[in-house]
């Protein structure tokens, strides 16, 4: 999926209620859901991110990489990136129960 990258340095809490780090973008919920983890596949910033933020500008095919450095954030720009979507959302519902060992 083709899609348009900008970056923010903003921290702050994101929509998951998880801080702002790296490896989180913001993105439409309404295309990739909050929980999705996607690849995006060219530029500086190639590698996994989660879903974990919205944002009023980022609607539609957009995104919004969290880069810390908000000089590079800034150098990133506004590009268009290919993304592949690993996992669609998050719904705890189907989160497995943690494994537990009872001792006799």
């Amino acid at each position: 999926m083709q899609v348009k990258a900008t970056a923010y340095c903003q921290g702050g809490t994101t929509k998951s209620g998880m801080p702002a780090r790296a490896g989180i973008v913001a993105a439409d919920p309404a295309v990739l859901p909050v929980g999705t983890v996607i690849q995006i596949l060219d530029g500086p910033s190639s590698g996994i991110y989660t879903v974990m933020d919205t944002g009023a500008a980022v609607k539609g095919r957009r995104i919004d990489i969290f880069i810390a450095d908000c000089a590079r954030a800034q150098k990133f720009g506004a590009r268009s990136v290919r993304v592949r979507v690993l996992r669609r959302g998050w719904d705890p519902k189907d989160t497995p129960p943690a494994q537990t060992t009872a001792r006799r």
